[in-house]
């Protein structure tokens, strides 16, 4: 799903500016076919009508039939693990509750594993080149 956010752009806290972006990729249960279209449209609007909730920017999210990748912004102030871990119990407790047959057919809707990778606008040799000439700035 292709949202109207803008590029990168610095999130501001009383204290912090940042710009914390996340590609984030989990699976079903088994990696069973559980996702049907009706429930991808529902997955999609929890995970964008918790935004606020939970303090999340969500940039970009797409379902398969077993899994799921997001790209949001997290604050600095929150862990990405307990992050992924608030959205996946939310969308399972919720999805779980409206598709019944999702109980019956798994004993959890989602693994409990994820990848995650923070994504930038420049490269790690860009930075680390960076980083290595500060003094000679």
């Amino acid at each position: 799903m292709k949202l109207e956010t803008p590029d990168l752009t610095y999130q501001n806290t009383r204290s912090s500016t940042y710009a914390c972006e996340y590609h984030i990729i989990w699976c079903t249960k088994y990696r069973r076919t559980a996702l049907s279209a009706e429930i991808q449209v529902r997955f999609k609007a929890l995970v964008l009508e918790s935004q606020e909730k939970y303090g999340y920017i969500v940039r970009a999210v797409e379902t398969m039939t077993d899994h799921v990748h997001l790209l949001i912004s997290i604050p600095p102030t929150q862990a990405v693990g307990i992050m992924i871990g608030k959205i996946k119990g939310m969308t399972a407790k919720v999805l779980r509750e409206e598709f019944p047959h999702l109980k019956s057919r798994l004993p959890n809707l989602w693994t409990r594993s994820y990848f995650v990778a923070s994504t930038g606008g420049v490269t790690l040799q860009s930075l680390k080149e960076y980083v290595e000439n500060q003094k000679g700035i």
